[in-house]
């Protein structure tokens, strides 16, 4: 499967548009990696345990997007977008959204 961010995929030729598709994960930061995060906030330096968590759900997003461009028939994924949003009370939830047009090329 071929995902791109780009309108066309080069030397290809998009012979069908199947539709709009989307791979939404939601995650939960456990506590253990909130404290983690909270002592590297304090004393400076990149967050591991919240970069692998952001790692994961984009994987996890473009996965979706995959299997759901899979079951339209699809061979392509272009003009893919990924958006990240925190949700929750005290902003411990991560939403990744990842879209794009699902089409068939040759």
């Amino acid at each position: 499967m071929i995902v791109t961010t780009t309108p066309n995929v080069e030397g290809k030729k998009i012979t069908e548009y199947k539709g709009v598709i989307f791979g939404e994960v939601i995650t939960g930061v456990n506590a253990i990696k909130d404290i983690a995060a909270g002592l590297t906030n304090f004393f400076g330096g990149r967050s591991d345990s919240y970069e692998g968590e952001l790692i994961k759900a984009r994987e996890d997003a473009l996965r979706e997007l995959e299997i759901r461009a899979k079951e339209l028939g699809s061979n392509a994924v272009v003009g893919v977008d990924i958006d990240y949003e925190v949700l929750g009370q005290s902003g411990n939830m991560l939403m990744v959204t990842a879209s794009g047009t699902a089409v068939k090329v040759e």
